[in-house]
């Protein structure tokens, strides 16, 4: 008699990870995608910045790698706009306990003068697998410069039409194609975690 195995939902596989949730420049509240998301997965964190107006490397950055460092399970990053140049920031310490990060609209530091601490953007190879989601209507970061990021730090690069900024503006509310990216994500990283204790065994 054959047996079928059914994939975990997210929901389920979520609990086997930490996510930690990184908003951008003036965080994300309620209704946008990662508000959500961190309402919905089990064991998901939001990293809390002190200052989410006049944003500094040193503070965001620092507050980033204390929640990464604290984790108590293999990290999965979501993050969106300057988030994802703040986690490119990250010390090689920090950067060892990540698995994966999917890394959603990401922002152009030199645009804006509040955001310009955050510039130069990193261009080394990002030690994890990572997924690097841009849109071609983004006023904040072009489809060239995210395909440059992409290109820079390793990433699978997902680009989309008219999504915007990927954020309430846009619509972006309930994002069902981000859950289905972070799911995949998730997976890999259950995966990659269970394959040693496989072979030890």
């Amino acid at each position: 008699m054959s047996t079928t195995t059914t994939a975990p939902t997210l929901e389920q596989a979520a609990r086997d990870v930490s996510i930690l949730i990184v908003p951008g420049w003036r965080g994300s509240g309620p209704g946008h995608w990662q508000s959500l998301w961190e309402q919905q997965l089990p064991g998901a964190q939001r990293v809390e910045q002190d200052d989410w107006v006049t944003p500094t490397r040193t503070a965001w950055v620092s507050a980033l790698e204390r929640t990464v460092l604290a984790a108590p399970k293999p990290v999965v990053i979501v993050a969106h706009s300057l988030g994802c140049i703040a986690t490119t920031h990250m010390s090689a310490q920090a950067a060892a306990r990540v698995k994966a990060a999917l890394l959603v609209a990401p922002a152009n530091p030199e645009r804006r003068a509040v955001l310009s601490d955050f510039a130069p953007t990193p261009s080394q190879p990002l030690p994890y697998r990572s997924i690097l989601v841009a849109s071609r209507n983004d006023p904040y970061c072009s489809i060239r410069l995210a395909g440059a990021y992409a290109r820079a730090w390793g990433s699978e690069f997902v680009s989309l039409q008219q999504a915007g900024h990927i954020n309430i503006a846009s619509g972006h509310g309930d994002w069902p194609l981000g859950l289905a990216l972070l799911h995949a994500l998730v997976q890999e990283v259950i995966a990659a975690e269970a394959a040693p204790v496989a072979m030890a065994a």
